[in-house]
């Protein structure tokens, strides 16, 4: 997983992802490097437009707009607070799936 972090902290700044940078932030992170993992990445990235990628990936919806306050001063119950309502959602999430 670090070295796919790696790889997307160069994305970020722009800087080219080749195995001698993956190897110089994995080492900074204090993790040893794994020369054969480092190669894989950068081979598999090759061919990948990576801002595609990113756009194209599904997000993790934070619980905002279930966080927010209830309009016109109603009391939230005690069992709906936001981590509820996600567990709930996620839930019919996985029902759907199965039928």
């Amino acid at each position: 997983m670090e070295y796919v972090y790696a790889a997307l902290i160069l994305h970020k700044l722009k800087k080219e992802i080749n195995e001698a940078n993956i190897s110089s932030i994995i080492k900074a992170s204090g993790a040893a490097v794994n020369d054969a993992q480092v190669k894989a990445l950068v081979s598999a990235l090759a061919d990948v437009n990576i801002e595609e990628a990113i756009k194209a990936a599904p997000v993790a919806v934070a619980a905002a707009p279930a966080a927010a306050a209830p309009a016109g001063g109603e009391e939230k119950k005690k069992d709906e607070t936001p981590a509820a309502k996600t567990e709930e959602q996620a839930m019919e999430g996985l029902a759907s799936l199965f039928g």
